[in-house]
């Protein structure tokens, strides 16, 4: 008699920036139906309460410059929890097909033979965008956005700018505290004007989300100051928008930084 197991299933899950009220129904009902969860450190308390008692809780790390799992640890985890029939949740902060590296760990258990779901959420730049009142596109001022992140290697940017620089197009970095000079110089030198507005925004969607409103000649002035929470930098004419709701802002949480 063969004592096999089916293999269970996996869910790459999106939590959203952060508040439980911000998840869908489908991820919220994933996470509460999880046999395991895997999830990111910028996942919040409130969505890794929603697993269910004898649920197997493992962070995963994922925070910029913390202590974090290798993808190759998480990967053998997922693949193994999963082959003992278990209802595998990897909850991911955002969304997971935005640098949520869905597409690496979908591969990897489908070449295992387990079958992998998708479920969305909100990323940073729609949160950012809804609870600081600007838009991502506008008609007659932004047409198009271009998510991406602020990587420097040996010292320069690893990306070609060249995009970033229509001056039509909203720019949405992830991870881009420490590159913030950087980044602003490579967008000016591809040709955006220094002039264009910079919002940046640290914990968007989190009730203590922090505003910052600047501009490209100000942002190559030294890295952001952050608090530790995760912080996103919107370039483009739409963040002037930004920097107006952030003025006259008075629901509690919304800060224009000095």
């Amino acid at each position: 008699m063969s004592s096999s197991v089916e293999p269970g299933r996996v869910l790459l899950v999106g939590a959203g920036p952060g508040p439980v009220d911000l998840m869908t129904v489908r991820a919220m009902r994933a996470v509460k139906e999880a046999g395991a969860l895997l999830y990111d450190a910028l996942c919040s308390e409130e969505a890794i309460a929603l697993a269910p008692p004898g649920c197997i809780r493992i962070q995963t790390g994922k925070r910029a410059g913390k202590p974090s799992m290798t993808q190759g640890e998480i990967n053998r985890i997922m693949l193994r929890l999963a082959r003992r029939g278990l209802r595998v949740v990897r909850l991911k902060g955002g969304d997971p097909s935005i640098f949520g590296r869905v597409g690496e760990e979908a591969a990897f258990l489908n070449a295992y033979g387990v079958a992998t779901e998708v479920v969305p959420g909100v990323t940073a730049a729609c949160a950012a965008a809804a609870q600081f009142g600007f838009p991502l596109t506008h008609r007659g001022q932004a047409r198009r956005v271009v998510f991406t992140t602020a990587r420097v290697q040996d010292g320069a940017m690893a990306h070609d700018w060249r995009s970033g620089a229509d001056p039509e197009a909203t720019l949405a970095v992830y991870m881009g505290a420490e590159a913030a000079p950087d980044l602003a110089r490579a967008l000016v030198a591809a040709g955006r004007t220094i002039s264009t507005p910079v919002a940046v925004i640290e914990r968007a969607g989190a009730a203590d989300a922090r505003l910052t409103t600047t501009s490209l000649a100000a942002l190559t002035a030294g890295p952001i100051t952050t608090h530790g929470g995760p912080v996103l930098i919107v370039v483009g004419e739409v963040a002037a928008a930004a920097q107006a709701q952030a003025s006259n802002a008075s629901d509690g949480f919304r800060e224009r930084a000095s």
